[in-house]
C-alpha cells in the first residue's frame, strides 16, 4: 500500500479536501489478540484521554485564531493532525479492522497499516464561528452509526475470533464507520473545511476511468450490497438503542 502522509501539510487553497483513510484488504488475524483485543488497548485509551484533554485546549485556541486568520496556526494543525492519526489507529484496532498493535507515538508511522491524510487549509470564518451548530447533524449520524456497531460488537468479535479474519461486507461497513468518524473529528477540530460525507462509500465519479487504480481497500471505499445493508442496519440499531435509552431514562 502506498505510504500516506498524515501529519500537517501546507494549506491547500484550491478545493475542499475530504480527509482520506487507507486500510489494506482484510487480513488474517491472530485469534489470541482478537480474544483480548480490548484489554490490550486499555493503555492506548488512557493515552487518548490525556491527548484529548490537550487537543481540547488546542481546538479552543485554534477556534479563536481561525476567526482572525481564517486557518489554524501551523503548530496547532500539526498537533491535532497527529492526535487524529493516533486516535484513528487505536480505533481501527478496537474495531478489529487490523491486527497490528498501534504504536505509542505521535510521530508519523509510515509502515503502520492504517494511514490518514489531512490537509488543513483556509477556513470560512462564518463556518468556524458556527462550527458547534454546524457539526450537530454529523454528530447525530456518527453517534447512531457507532451505537449500532457497538450494539452488536460481541457478534462481530465472535465472527472474527472464529473465522480468524473479518468478512468483507463487515469490513466495508466497519471501515465506513471509522472513516466517517475520522472525517467528523477532522471537521470538529477544523482540520478540514469539508463537511463529513460519503457514509455509504464513494460514488462512481462521472468521466473517471472505468478501472481506477485503488490506493487501498478504503480509497476509494466501494460498498457491496451486503456492506450497504450493514451500514443501514447499524444506523437503525443505533436509533433503536438511543430511543430505548431515552425511554429507560425517562421512566
Amino acid at each position: 500500500m502506498t505510504q500516506q502522509t498524515w501529519d500537517y501539510r501546507p494549506p491547500a487553497e484550491a478545493a475542499e479536501w475530504l480527509p482520506t483513510l487507507d486500510i489494506p484488504e482484510p487480513q488474517p488475524q491472530r485469534r489470541l489478540t482478537v480474544l483480548v483485543r480490548w484489554l490490550l488497548l486499555i493503555p492506548q485509551f488512557i493515552v487518548l484521554v490525556f491527548l484529548g484533554i490537550a487537543a481540547f485546549f488546542a481546538v479552543v485556541f485554534g477556534w479563536f485564531a481561525a476567526l482572525f486568520i481564517a486557518r489554524l496556526p501551523e503548530p496547532v494543525a500539526g498537533y491535532l493532525s497527529r492526535v487524529l492519526a493516533y486516535e484513528t489507529r487505536v480505533h481501527a484496532s478496537a474495531l478489529l479492522l487490523v491486527d497490528t498493535y498501534p504504536p505509542f507515538s505521535l510521530s508519523p508511522v509510515p509502515d503502520y497499516p492504517v494511514q490518514i491524510e489531512v490537509r488543513p487549509g483556509r477556513l470560512n470564518r462564518l463556518a468556524v464561528f458556527f462550527r458547534i451548530i454546524l457539526m450537530i447533524p454529523a454528530a447525530v449520524v456518527q453517534s447512531l452509526f457507532a451505537a449500532g456497531w457497538y450494539a452488536v460488537c460481541v457478534v462481530t468479535w465472535l465472527i472474527v475470533l472464529i473465522k480468524g479474519r473479518m468478512p468483507r461486507p463487515l469490513f466495508e461497513a466497519t471501515a465506513a464507520l471509522l472513516r466517517y468518524t475520522m472525517r467528523y473529528n477532522a471537521y470538529t477540530a477544523m482540520l478540514a473545511s469539508a463537511y463529513p460525507k460519503r457514509l455509504f462509500g464513494d460514488p462512481d465519479m462521472p468521466g473517471a476511468p472505468a478501472m481506477e487504480e485503488a490506493v487501498s481497500a478504503t480509497r476509494p471505499l466501494r460498498l457491496s450490497t451486503a456492506g450497504t445493508v450493514l451500514v443501514a442496519l447499524f444506523l437503525l440499531l443505533g436509533l433503536i438503542a438511543h430511543v430505548a435509552s431515552d425511554w429507560t431514562y425517562s421512566s
